[in-house]
């Protein structure tokens, strides 16, 4: 789902970076409002497994792939808005250093990846969560939600290339729902398998809102354990991943738009390769590797940014 340049007119593009920026300094400010000791391993270490989880497309009907969003399943751990700000950081280092989701398009990525999805989904699943208490309830609704946020993230992509006057809002907004809805079951697989699994094992990671977690040296194995999984995710189901069109390129196909696509600016590791050793499962893995890594020290940067106490009203 992730807007290349092209795609969007210069309008669009400023209008959802300003919906971006909007979005994410009210993000931070509730993470500053409600912060707690584990939320800079936390926010890095999921900006990391999010990055690895989206490099993994799985195929679905009529040639068509899809990946894991996270938006909600990023909730579950850092609340909604520790959410956008890791999907955020995921977006960045995709668009700038694999040009995957064009710069110029980086504010409407954020804002249906990043905003609608975490927040979007993770209301959804609140509210789900009242009528579905306990562990099974928790799972339940976190998958419901998962699948939900997937869909209104890509009607929120469809109203943005409509309003760019890309592609007509009725022919649009069904073939990207409909498509999504379909990706969305994997989304909802996936969280549900995670979310069951940290219940099990770390119950006390997930999210509840007004919790105070003070006990920060059982956090600190999270770190490790973590960065291990997602390079686990990243490098072995890597080779596996399908190399079908995911579901905005599908459509893009379909409705005759995806000739609009441009790069704005050239990365560094286009295409998840590595220069030198592209095209091969060396350089597939090394850069997914190093965007791993990456996007785990810059989410933890942010995160330790975030923590700096704000000055008075009066400057001291």
């Amino acid at each position: 789902m992730h807007i290349p340049d092209g795609f969007l007119d210069a309008k669009t593009c400023l209008g959802t970076g300003c919906l971006a920026v909007a979005g994410l300094t009210w993000a931070t400010r509730q993470v500053q409002a409600r912060w707690n000791e584990r939320t800079v391993p936390l926010i890095g270490v999921m900006a990391a497994f999010l990055f690895a989880g989206q490099t993994v497309n799985f195929p679905i009907a009529s040639g068509t792939s899809g990946h894991l969003l996270g938006g909600v399943l990023a909730a579950m751990f850092l609340g909604p808005y520790g959410a956008a700000i890791a999907l955020s950081t995921v977006l960045v280092v995709q668009s700038f250093l694999f040009q995957d989701g064009g710069v110029t398009a980086l504010g409407a990525n954020i804002t249906n990846m990043g905003l609608v999805a975490s927040f979007g989904g993770y209301a959804i699943c609140r509210a789900l969560r009242r009528c579905w208490p306990g562990r099974r309830g928790a799972v339940l609704s976190a998958s419901v939600a998962a699948w939900a946020s997937v869909v209104l993230a890509a009607a929120a992509c469809a109203l943005e290339l409509a309003a760019a006057g890309t592609i007509p809002l009725r022919t649009v907004l069904p073939a990207m729902t409909l498509t999504h809805a379909v990706i969305g079951l994997g989304e909802a697989v996936i969280t549900a398998a995670v979310v069951s699994f940290i219940l099990q094992v770390r119950p006390d990671l997930v999210f509840e809102p007004g919790e105070v977690y003070l006990d920060v040296s059982a956090l600190k194995p999270l770190i490790g354990c973590g960065l291990l999984a997602a390079l686990g995710v990243a490098l072995l189901l890597r080779p596996l991943a399908s190399t079908l069109p995911d579901g905005l390129e599908s459509v893009g196909v379909r409705l005759e738009f995806l000739r609009r696509a441009t790069h704005w600016m050239a990365a560094p590791l286009a295409d998840y390769e590595v220069p030198g050793v592209a095209g091969s499962w060396l350089g597939g893995w090394l850069a997914v590797g190093i965007g791993v890594m990456l996007t785990f020290g810059l989410g933890w940067a942010i995160a330790r940014w975030m923590r700096r106490p704000r000055p008075n009203v009066d400057g001291r």
